[in-house]
């Protein structure tokens, strides 16, 4: 390495560094009727607009997961489960909660994956009649366990002012601050945990 690549740092860093991340917008609920992909088209639009990362809707429905631990149909889906989330620096979980907790179907999805989770930073959206503050405080747990960071800032969204007759979609107008909040975490966080993969 030359004097001026010590000094100023050599092109494959400044390319690293150059390089936009990929933040994957988990939606964490699979039934029927369900107003995850409202909210998860929501906070791609606010995101995209910041113009600091890759932003990629990712459906666990779409992959059709068999449990845990049980034959499945689909041994495809599980593999390009593996993939998408293997390509992404961090996460924004959108988070419903039941029975003070998160879905089966995204617990089932996290323990899918292992390795693919690991040194990564996600942000959290969840909703509920309280928020879902309860899911998301269960959500932490387990990814830590996985080894992701996840940011303090954390949109809560009510079921009661952000959402017409529990279905369409309205947030308020200071929960798009919000989004950006923990973006503006979740960012510098998934830089720093690129480096140590």
């Amino acid at each position: 390495m030359g004097l001026f690549d010590k000094l100023f740092g050599s092109n494959q860093q400044e390319e690293q560094t150059m390089t936009k991340l990929n933040i994957g917008i988990i939606l964490g609920s699979t039934r029927d009727g369900r107003v995850s992909p409202q909210v998860g088209a929501w906070v791609k639009e606010l995101a995209d607009q910041r113009g600091d990362a890759t932003y990629t809707v990712i459906d666990i429905a779409d992959y059709k997961l068999p449990l845990l631990g049980e034959p499945g149909s689909d041994a495809s889906g599980a593999a390009a489960w593996s993939e998408i989330v293997g390509k992404q620096d961090g996460f924004v979980f959108i988070v419903q909660e039941y029975n003070h907790s998160i879905t089966g179907a995204l617990k089932n999805a996290l323990d899918f994956l292992r390795e693919e989770w690991n040194n990564k930073a996600a942000g959290i959206v969840s909703y509920g009649s309280v928020g879902g503050a309860r899911a998301a405080e269960h959500l932490r747990g387990i990814l830590g366990e996985l080894s992701v960071a996840d940011v303090r800032v954390h949109p809560a969204l009510s079921l009661f002012t952000d959402f017409e007759n529990g279905t369409d979609f309205k947030p308020a107008e200071v929960q798009a601050s919000s989004i950006n909040q923990m973006l503006d975490q979740v960012i510098p966080w998934a830089t720093a945990l690129k480096t140590i993969r």
